[in-house]
């Protein structure tokens, strides 16, 4: 008879305004994992918070981090002791970067401190790989069987990252590329504040040019693509941001009365960052020969980029696997973490004092050491 063991991971997410506390049990068997099953996933919002300043404030986020934190721990324990009774977790996850200092040291300090009553190591996990490990939530057999699956080109493109990433295996990475100004999310939150859309921009963005009708190209609206044929792997979306702000203004009065003006303009706006981001990610995988193609993310929950990047795959380099996190694992959350801590579970320890936040933290580092 199989004799599988069982692994409960406690994680804790807070890089950014998402307060987030997830706990996961992880079947496996001779050290492989079969399954993860979700006892409790909870996130906080702080969007209504920041959304008056169409941004997110550190120190205000920071604070509300601290009052939040107690009380999403226990509706999460809550929720995974009605689901699987335990006495304590296994491992105790948290996000060390990247991410906002201030917010990252919250939920440090917090997860040392249930890691010490608890006494159950603690396992520091880098963000952007959570971004990218979210999607071995579900682990086929393309996944578990690697030949299937590496090297593989990862795109992870969120409000405050956007790069490339080349994934020989988990836990080597080699950063290829990545924006030399704002990230494509952060471009998103800016050009819907230069309309008056509201804050986050992504998905208010998206809304609006879903409603755009193609045929009506009344306002002829052409925005450039930044970079998009250098022969670099890098991306810059500051160029598409000011090309925004100086159409907005040259129709002044009449695009703050049009919506067919805004529904246009909001899917350019998308559809240009879309076409930088998946012709630079083509080109990295057929360059690097690249077997398979992650995506991850906050603005990978947008349906217009998983959609036409999917379609361009099939179309053009059907061999490849493609894969992407459900759309409510995209945004912030624990689970991404707890999931990461699992294939990191050898780098646990008790030695609290290693366990520090790193705002700039990159993809190749473990922790201030190079990993490639």
């Amino acid at each position: 008879m199989k004799q599988f063991n069982n692994l409960i991971i406690l994680a804790i997410e807070t890089s950014c305004d998402d307060t987030c506390v997830s706990i996961v049990k992880v079947k496996e068997l001779k050290a492989k994992v079969k399954s993860f099953e979700v006892l409790s996933n909870v996130v906080s919002s702080q969007v209504k918070l920041h959304e008056k300043y169409g941004g997110v404030y550190p120190f205000l986020a920071k604070r509300e981090h601290q009052k939040n934190l107690p009380v999403v721990y226990k509706k999460a324990l809550r929720q995974a002791q009605s689901k699987q009774k335990f006495k304590k977790p296994d491992l105790v996850a948290v996000t060390v970067g990247p991410g906002l200092e201030p917010c990252l040291w919250t939920g440090v300090n917090f997860a040392i401190k249930l890691s010490k009553n608890l006494n159950a190591p603690i396992v520091p996990v880098n963000h952007v790989e959570a971004h990218l490990l979210v999607n071995f939530l579900n682990p086929g057999h393309r996944i578990r069987n690697t030949k299937y699956l590496f090297p593989a080109v990862c795109l992870v493109v969120s409000g405050g990252h956007t790069q490339l990433i080349l994934m020989e295996r988990i836990g080597k990475y080699k950063a290829i590329g990545q924006t030399r100004d704002d990230a494509a999310g952060e471009c998103f939150d800016k050009t819907a504040r230069i309309l008056g859309l509201g804050y986050p921009g992504g998905p208010v963005i998206a809304a609006e040019a879903a409603k755009h009708d193609m045929q009506n190209t009344k306002y002829n609206i052409q925005l450039p693509r930044p970079m998009i044929y250098q022969k670099n792997y890098d991306f810059s979306f500051s160029g598409l941001k000011t090309a925004v702000l100086y159409d907005f203004k040259k129709r002044i009065p009449e695009t703050k009365k049009s919506k067919s003006y805004m529904r246009q303009m909001c899917s350019e706006i998308q559809q240009a960052a879309i076409d930088v981001l998946i012709h630079k990610t083509l080109k990295a995988a057929r360059n690097f020969k690249a077997k398979t193609i992650i995506l991850g993310g906050g603005v990978a929950a947008n349906e217009e980029l998983r959609e036409q990047l999917r379609r361009r795959i099939e179309k053009e380099m059907p061999s490849f696997v493609y894969h992407v996190p459900d759309q409510k694992h995209c945004t912030d959350n624990a689970l991404m973490t707890a999931v990461t801590a699992y294939y990191r579970r050898k780098e646990k320890t008790k030695n609290w004092k290693k366990i520090k936040a790193n705002a700039n933290l990159r993809i190749d580092q473990k922790y201030g050491r190079e990993t490639c």
